[in-house]
């Protein structure tokens, strides 16, 4: 049974883009394990599971009824309660590594060091890794110690395209927030920063960055060059989920 550890935010993770691969990951078989900075649920975004938000760049509906249903089944069952904190994973004790995306995940995943230093011991034992959407920006600053570049340097990945990024105020109000689990009062102007053109610069000359501003959900973007798994923004989650599945069966 492969071991994975699944990284989210507990500042504004996005509904799907944890439930569609943790959801194919769990029909797999595989053992999930669920990490957040602070140990606490990593609780949607309120946007997330808005059955009538249009997305104001791209202009159509991204949460489908269906998605928001199983989200709120998730949070109801308690599916994702009681998840360890980053800081206990050790790369040891699993087959491989996930980090699922939403607005949140640069303030509390993207920067984190200890997340950074996970994925260098995950790539030194030649482990899967997988990110989406703004959490790719994560494989950046990770480095590999013989040369101190990036462990993406010359690899093709994915990145939620420039095309995409919002430029107007961005809040973080979670769902079913609570004092203990209050998120973030805070407001960023759109992204905390621009994932696309900080991938090229990891990947370098020998690499190449796939961001597909015309994807949807009935064309997905997703891509394994080993050892990563990524793919580009919450239309593409279930063929993210899908190529974990597909990839980790394999090996």
């Amino acid at each position: 049974m492969k071991k994975v550890l699944v990284l989210a935010s507990n500042l504004g993770l996005w509904g799907e883009e944890l439930q569609a691969p943790w959801d194919a990951m769990n029909k797999a078989g595989f053992k999930l394990t669920l990490a957040t900075q602070r140990g606490i649920t990593p609780l949607p975004l309120q946007l997330s599971v808005d059955k009538g938000f249009v997305d104001p760049v791209q202009q159509y509906n991204v949460n489908p009824a269906e998605v928001v249903d199983r989200i709120l089944e998730i949070l109801k069952t308690g599916e994702w309660d009681n998840p360890i904190k980053i800081a206990d994973a050790t790369a040891d004790d699993y087959d491989a590594m996930v980090i699922v995306g939403g607005p949140g995940s640069p303030l509390d995943l993207v920067g984190n060091a200890r997340v950074h230093r996970l994925l260098e011991a995950f790539y030194a034992q030649g482990k899967i890794m997988g990110a989406l959407c703004y959490a790719v920006g994560a494989f950046v600053w990770a480095r590999k110690k013989e040369d101190g570049k990036s462990i993406i340097n010359g690899k093709a990945i994915v990145a939620h395209p420039k095309e995409w990024d919002f430029t107007d105020d961005l809040p973080y109000p979670l769902f079913n927030a609570t004092p203990e689990n209050p998120g973030t009062d805070l407001v960023t102007p759109g992204f905390a920063f621009p994932l696309q053109v900080v991938v090229e610069d990891a990947v370098g000359d020998t690499g190449r960055v796939i961001a597909v501003p015309t994807a949807n959900r009935k064309n997905p973007v997703a891509h394994f060059d080993f050892p990563f798994v990524s793919a580009q923004s919450v239309e593409s989650s279930i063929a993210f989920g899908d190529k974990l599945v597909e990839v980790l069966s394999e090996k």
